[in-house]
């Protein structure tokens, strides 16, 4: 099963994503060689997020209508598709970090919580899309959605609620309570999502 889910894996979105981020990161750094400490948190923030638009692909399935009435459940496909990029992810996002300049890098605690709210967000939108659409593949949708939640968070979220401060502001702390937040929410509504519909799982036995 391992393997056969490892060949349906979108790879090229997901790599797509993984490069499109290490440019947004190494580009700045090779163009002008200083990266200043905010410089570098926005850049490992825009990296992170072009990461988790090709990951909002991962859940893609043209056979979709196929693969939906076979004996493994859902969930468990989908937790394989997460475990098999989860390795990748860890590789990517620790080059991510080695490309910016030691001196400008932020703390790796907070803004690696920041990066995994990003990716969890993205995959429990995936996940909401496969669980209440007919789409074979939501990436699209969920890219472009993420994407506009993106741009307008900074001007739609209350000050006393910003996400997006920078190191030695007294918010830092406080907002990544906030971060922890997201990320745990993001979390849950991708594991409620998961399984199939109950209506779903009736028509499989009638079925068998």
């Amino acid at each position: 099963m391992v393997v056969a889910v490892g060949r349906l894996l979108p790879w090229r979105a997901v790599g797509a994503g993984a490069v499109g981020g290490l440019l947004v990161v190494g580009v700045p750094r090779w163009l002008s060689g200083e990266v200043d400490p905010w410089l570098g948190l926005n850049l490992l923030r825009a990296a992170a997020l072009v990461f988790a638009l090709g990951l909002a692909f991962l859940l893609d399935d043209p056979a979709r209508q196929l693969t939906t009435p076979v004996p493994t459940r859902r969930w468990a496909r989908t937790g394989l598709r997460v475990a098999l990029v989860a390795p990748v992810a860890a590789v990517w996002w620790t080059a991510a970090l080695l490309l910016v300049p030691a001196g400008a890098r932020p703390p790796l605690g907070p803004v690696t919580l920041e990066a995994g709210a990003t990716v969890a967000l993205a995959l429990a939108a995936a996940t909401a899309a496969v669980r209440f659409t007919q789409e074979p593949e939501p990436g699209p949708s969920v890219a472009a959605g993420l994407l506009t939640l993106a741009l307008l968070a900074p001007a739609l979220i209350p000050s006393r609620w910003d996400l997006f401060v920078p190191p030695g502001d007294p918010a830092w702390a406080a907002a990544h309570v906030r971060w922890a937040v997201v990320l745990t929410t993001a979390v849950l509504m991708g594991a409620a999502c998961a399984p199939e519909p109950v209506r779903g799982l009736r028509w499989r036995r009638a079925v068998s």
